[in-house]
């Protein structure tokens, strides 16, 4: 089973038990988040789409940590000009684990 759900303005696709990437949340270490802006439900053989989303269909997410991804460098540079910036930047992530798919 499984679901595509939207969080935040990004779509993830939840399995029970897989670990999504969400930008930073403001949340606790073992929270619980319900979300019910499900686009899509598969049990298997059975399909449901939502328009734009599937009606009493929730998943709930518990979080696990936050961490900072690699730096990435911008170089600015014009020539003949002494003109070069550089410029770093780490984004902030959160691991949630997908704990429960229901579909009403």
């Amino acid at each position: 089973m499984y679901a595509l759900i939207q969080y935040k303005g990004k779509e993830f696709k939840a399995e029970k038990g897989a670990v999504l990437q969400f930008d930073k949340l403001d949340a606790e270490k073992g929270a619980k988040i319900e979300i019910d802006s499900v686009l899509l439900v598969s049990d298997g053989d059975k399909i449901s789409v939502g328009t734009p989303f599937v009606k009493g269909a929730k998943v709930t997410v518990v979080v696990e940590d936050s961490f900072k991804d690699r730096k990435v460098l911008v170089f600015k540079y014009k020539s003949k000009k002494d003109y070069h910036r550089l410029i770093g930047h780490r984004q902030q992530y959160t691991n949630v684990r997908v704990e429960d798919i229901v579909v009403a």
